[in-house]
């Protein structure tokens, strides 16, 4: 029987296929811009919007770009409470993927980068001392500026897979597509580790593949841009299903431990989901000996993988590279803008953005560890007793104390984790999505951003959040960011982007102080 007021099945299905065909057009159109005026190898650098609209073909690129862009987030939106089932899921996320499988690069020039460095390893040039201008990469007009003279900022595993795709590839053409098909590669090593996640968590599989795999993010950047992201999220949860698989077996430790480190080698962020995933099966003392397996397989795994590329660990150095764009599109970075803005209009240059920078990452420091106690707080205690045990922070401790509500204001709800699930689901549950809070913490107060960096936690947060607007809002969004070319929007926004972005921070910390219990404040 039907409840009154609800849709009926039929009117259901009806609108999750008008949801399908209508992203498919939006992916196709998506692919035709590409076509007409994408990241392609020979197209005009530091180019702005209007002057892709007065290029030949620039209307039709940037009308495409926008309806297909807008098609396929409405159609992805439409169904974020989930797809009618799995498979319909997976089916339609492979349709969507398939027009921008086939199109140029999109979104970004990246994949020129990797291409280079791959060609700088393969040539006996250290990538990680060098940037591709001076490594005499035959490619290197094709690189974005800002990226020409900065050594590689990946981990030693990609540059390998990078110079793989070279070596086989031979070409640059041959190089991208190689390139492409090792991102697809990951990412269908996710979506086969999906599902067993998502019934490890009580979460719908077909909730789960829909936010993380048909989200317009995937397809235009993972698939369409080559972004190694895709290989990082697929061992990622790799690594956390068989630590979710065995939990607390030494063997199974090691082995999530060496993939978690193998994610790490190829993007460094993946490193803050590693404690975590030590809490899986542990409780009390127990989390440190887990921690010392999964960490013995994650050096293992750094001192292979840096050994073999005879590289060593001259990546980590690279990292200090990545924060040479400054785009408002990055909290911190944002907020140091207006601090300067300020200080031009009493006649001062503040140099604020450093400054906002560096207090970012001591306070991403804090929010990790406070979200790992909190996280450890509630596996370790008994699960009846889960949400009288876990309503602060380090309140236990007398320091730091943000209640679960104030979390919860900030992040537009966060869910009761054990309410109604077994013991087994609501330990992964709460592991998982304090590791995807975890990746919204790197995210937001990393010193940049670009759209693609928000797939990271999205697959986590699809897998163990309650509620599901508070994340996918901000993904669809970032979609609109960049423009086929690989043009960020930006950098033609920065004044009214950095006020809009601080005013923001300002109205989600305002609610945060304003819902905090007052037994949060309590020692």
């Amino acid at each position: 029987m039907t409840t009154p007021g609800a849709p009926s099945p039929v009117s259901g299905l009806l609108a999750a296929r008008f949801a399908r065909y209508a992203g498919l057009v939006g992916a196709v159109l998506l692919a035709v811009a590409g076509c007409l005026g994408g990241a392609l190898p020979d197209a005009p650098l530091n180019v702005t919007p209007v002057s892709i609209w007065r290029a030949p073909g620039g209307a039709a690129t940037l009308a495409c770009w926008l309806v297909g862009t807008a098609l396929l987030v409405g159609a992805w939106w439409s169904l974020r409470a989930g797809a009618p089932s799995s498979r319909w899921a997976y089916v339609t996320a492979g349709l969507w993927a398939l027009p921008l499988l086939l199109a140029p690069p999109l979104g970004s020039r990246d994949v020129y980068s990797y291409a280079c460095q791959g060609w700088t390893y393969a040539h006996g040039v250290d990538p990680y001392a060098v940037g591709v201008a001076a490594s005499g990469c035959p490619w290197g007009e094709t690189v974005a500026p800002i990226w020409r003279d900065t050594p590689a900022p990946y981990g030693p595993v990609f540059v390998l897979l990078a110079a793989l795709a070279v070596t086989v590839g031979g070409g640059l053409t041959g190089t991208v597509v190689l390139l492409r098909v090792i991102a697809v590669a990951g990412l269908l090593l996710a979506a086969l580790c999906l599902p067993p996640l998502a019934r490890a968590t009580g979460v719908p599989t077909r909730r789960a593949a829909w936010l993380a795999l048909a989200a317009p993010l995937v397809g235009v950047h993972l698939v369409g841009g080559a972004h190694n992201d895709a290989v990082m999220l697929g061992l990622l949860l790799c690594g956390l299903l068989v630590a979710v698989r065995w939990p607390g077996r030494p063997p199974a430790l090691l082995l999530a431990g060496a993939l978690l480190g193998l994610a790490v080698t190829v993007k460094a962020s993946a490193i803050v989901v590693v404690p975590f995933a030590a809490l899986v099966g542990a409780s009390g003392r127990t989390v440190f000996r887990s921690g010392a397996w999964l960490g013995g397989g994650l050096l293992g795994a750094l001192l292979v993988a840096s050994a073999l590329s005879g590289l060593g660990f001259g990546w980590v150095g690279g990292l200090t590279r990545s924060g040479d764009s400054e785009q408002w599109t990055s909290p911190p970075t944002a907020v140091g803008f207006v601090v300067d803005y300020a200080g031009a209009v009493v006649g001062r240059d503040p140099q604020a953005v450093p400054v906002a920078r560096a207090i970012a990452l001591v306070l991403l420091a804090v929010v990790l560890v406070a979200l790992w106690w909190r996280t450890w707080r509630r596996v370790a205690a008994d699960l009846g007793g889960l949400a009288a045990g876990s309503g602060g922070l380090l309140d236990a401790s007398g320091g730091l104390a943000v209640g679960r509500d104030a979390l919860s204001a900030a992040s537009g709800g966060l869910p009761s984790i054990s309410g109604g699930l077994p013991a087994g689901a609501a330990r992964c549950r709460a592991v998982l999505h304090g590791a995807g809070l975890a990746l919204v913490a790197t995210v937001v107060l990393s010193p940049v951003f670009h759209p693609w960096y928000a797939t990271w936690p999205l697959a986590l947060l699809a897998l163990s959040a309650a509620r599901t607007t508070w994340f996918v809002l901000p993904a669809a969004v970032a979609a609109f960011l960049a423009l086929p070319d690989g043009t960020n929007l930006a950098r033609f926004t920065k004044a009214p982007g950095a006020l809009a972005m601080t005013v923001l921070l300002l109205f989600l910390l305002l609610r945060m102080w304003r819902h905090a219990p007052e037994r949060s404040l309590r020692p």
